[in-house]
């Protein structure tokens, strides 16, 4: 469920984990530094900054001075496991709800087609 009205940081932020979450960063592996990734996304080096930031004080990833930022042992499990307690405590309830209304069951959902 986008969220247009989340901070662009968080949007990045959120990119990022997702990489992380589906291996495309491992654990070990290093982060595109904050002015490649900011020029791919067409995003501010210094919003791009903010979003490792966050990173780097949630422990999910390593900085090597002059090297670079790497994803921290770990993190994708963390990662996870965050991203899918907010999915059942945010967005779940809001799809539960909806699926209510419009009087689907998990049936069919299951239904191949």
């Amino acid at each position: 469920m986008p969220d247009s009205s989340k901070p662009v940081y968080l949007k990045l932020r959120d990119k990022i984990a997702a990489s992380i979450i589906d291996g495309t960063y491992p654990e070990g592996a290093m982060l595109p530094s904050v002015r490649a990734f900011a020029a791919e996304q067409g995003a501010n080096p210094l919003t791009v900054a903010k979003a490792y930031q966050q990173f780097q004080l949630d422990g999910l990833v390593e900085v090597q001075r002059g090297v670079g930022m790497f994803v921290a042992r770990g993190a994708a499990e963390r990662l996870r496991r965050s991203e899918r307690d907010a999915f059942l405590a945010v967005e779940w309830p809001a799809i539960r709800q909806r699926m209510d209304r419009l009087g689907i069951v998990l049936t069919d959902l299951l239904q191949e087609g």
